[in-house]
């Protein structure tokens, strides 16, 4: 279609829906997108997620012919860059990244600026990975009954190390504590590195993150992993039972979903081409084959899938964090 033709339908367009005679958002949406769209991430550079959608923004810009950018808008437990997506304008062009925090800081924090469920709309699962109890490698711990066994023991000298609060470590290692019915005291760090030299020091006993964030670390021995909180094994770490197992008890799913959402009120068809287009992305063995590598699970899921994990989740955190009495003012 030559340039002046498609400016003349999309002008035509815009005519007809001020005349009432098409729906506005189809009007909008034709000439979409018209302009640079950008991944907002609420976390800093270089976190898993910002890498992801780093590889594909280029592949994206190469479907859409318009620049796809990255910016990272980190702070306040990821409530910074969320509450700035949610007053963004519903119009296809800021998407937001999203982690356990989106679907746990309602109920985490006493004031938030946005509703997880109202004021967005799902794009797109993209990865998962679960949580992994590990120690460091000539840490005296050696299982899981064994950690319950010392902190029963002796309930003030232990100790477990988080990337913050509010974050899939935390929440893991309360569960851990709830489960194994023992008490052991938070220790809070800005992110994963320094939560891993902790262990190292001895400043702290056992941490929770993320698999995909210190699967390398464990394979090269640095670490002992004693559990993993998905339901079932994982292929990178076969000989590493779930909590089920290792607890006797169920109830302990509890893995970190990113995805992607868009402000609510974007027009339906520009999700939709949105989804299309980085599930496919997802799908291609050249991004998915690392991923599975490091320790993720493709999602690459639909809208209404997708919305349904945030739903589930809003629930499930809300309930654990009244549980454990957490609040942060």
């Amino acid at each position: 279609m030559s340039l002046d033709r498609r400016s003349w339908l999309q002008r035509a367009a815009g005519l007809l829906a001020a005349a009432g005679l098409v729906p506005t958002a189809l009007a909008q949406s034709t000439a979409w997108p018209a302009r640079a769209l950008r991944f907002v991430v609420p976390f800093p550079a270089g976190v898993p997620i910002d890498v992801l959608l780093r590889a594909i923004g280029p592949r994206l810009t190469d479907v859409l012919r318009q620049p796809v950018l990255v910016e990272n808008k980190p702070g306040a437990g990821a409530n910074i860059g969320i509450s700035f997506v949610a007053r963004s304008p519903a119009d296809g062009y800021t998407l937001l990244s999203t982690a356990s925090n989106f679907a746990a800081n309602p109920s985490l924090y006493a004031k938030v600026n946005y509703d997880p469920l109202k004021d967005f709309v799902p794009v797109l699962g993209l990865i998962k990975t679960p949580a992994v109890l590990m120690v460091a490698a000539d840490s005296p711990i050696q299982s899981v009954a064994d950690l319950v066994a010392r902190a029963k023991a002796d309930p003030a000298a232990i100790k477990y190390a988080s990337g913050g609060n509010g974050t899939l470590a935390h929440f893991a290692a309360e569960m851990l504590k709830t489960g194994g019915e023992f008490q052991a005291l938070h220790v809070p760090y800005k992110g994963v590195p320094e939560m891993m030299t902790s262990l190292l020091s001895k400043s702290t006993d056992f941490a929770m993150p993320v698999v995909a964030s210190t699967l390398g670390q464990i394979q090269a021995g640095r670490f002992r992993a004693l559990a993993i909180t998905s339901s079932k094994r994982m292929a990178q770490l076969p000989s590493v039972v779930t909590m089920h197992e290792a607890l006797g008890r169920g109830g302990f799913d509890l893995e970190s979903e990113n995805g992607l959402v868009v402000p609510a009120g974007t027009p339906p068809e520009v999700v939709q081409r949105l989804h299309q287009e980085i599930a496919k992305i997802m799908r291609d063995p050249a991004i998915a084959a690392p991923l599975v590598t490091q320790g993720y699970e493709i999602v690459a899921n639909t809208p209404a899938e997708f919305g349904a994990t945030i739903r589930s989740d809003v629930q499930k955190y809300a309930a654990l964090i009244q549980r454990l009495g957490l609040k942060i003012d």
